[in-house]
C-alpha cells in the first residue's frame, strides 16, 4: 500500500511533473483509480475467491508504484508501466471469471488502466 501521505500528493498533483510527465497525467489518474478498485475488490474477494484478492493486491500494489513513479518523473517509470499493463491484464482475467459486480467493475478498470500503460510505456520508447 502507498503511504496516505503520497496518495494524499497524487491525488492533489502537488508532486512536481515536466511536460512528459503532464501528458501521462491521464494514465496516472487512471493508475490511481485503478489501484482503489483493486483494493475495493480484492476486500470484497478476500474470503470466497482467494486467487482473486491475491491478483487484486498485487494490481493495486503496482499501480501505487506506477502512479508514484510517474508523478516523481523516475526515469523509470515507462519499465513500471509496461510491467503495470501486464499484471493489471492478470487481474482483469481473474476478475471476468466473476460474476460479481466488483469483480466486473475491477475488470473494466484494469483493461482500460493497462491499455493507457502500454499506451505510455510505447510513447516514451
Amino acid at each position: 500500500m502507498l503511504p496516505n501521505r503520497l496518495k494524499h500528493q497524487i491525488f492533489q498533483g502537488s508532486l512536481s511533473m515536466n511536460e512528459h510527465q503532464h501528458n501521462g497525467k491521464s494514465c496516472c489518474d487512471t493508475v490511481v483509480q485503478c489501484a482503489t478498485e483493486c483494493e475495493k475488490c480484492a476486500d470484497s474477494c478476500i474470503g470466497e475467491m482467494p486467487e482473486c484478492a491475491r491478483l487484486c493486491r498485487d494490481c493495486a500494489s503496482i499501480c501505487w508504484t506506477c502512479a508514484s513513479f510517474m508523478s516523481r518523473g523516475s526515469r523509470f517509470a515507462e519499465a513500471i508501466c509496461k510491467v503495470c499493463a501486464d499484471i493489471c491484464e492478470a487481474c482483469a482475467s481473474e476478475c471476468e471469471k466473476h460474476q460479481n459486480e466488483h469483480c466486473q467493475k475491477c475488470a473494466e478498470v484494469c483493461r482500460r488502466c493497462a491499455a493507457e500503460c502500454r499506451q505510455m510505456a510505447t510513447a516514451a520508447a
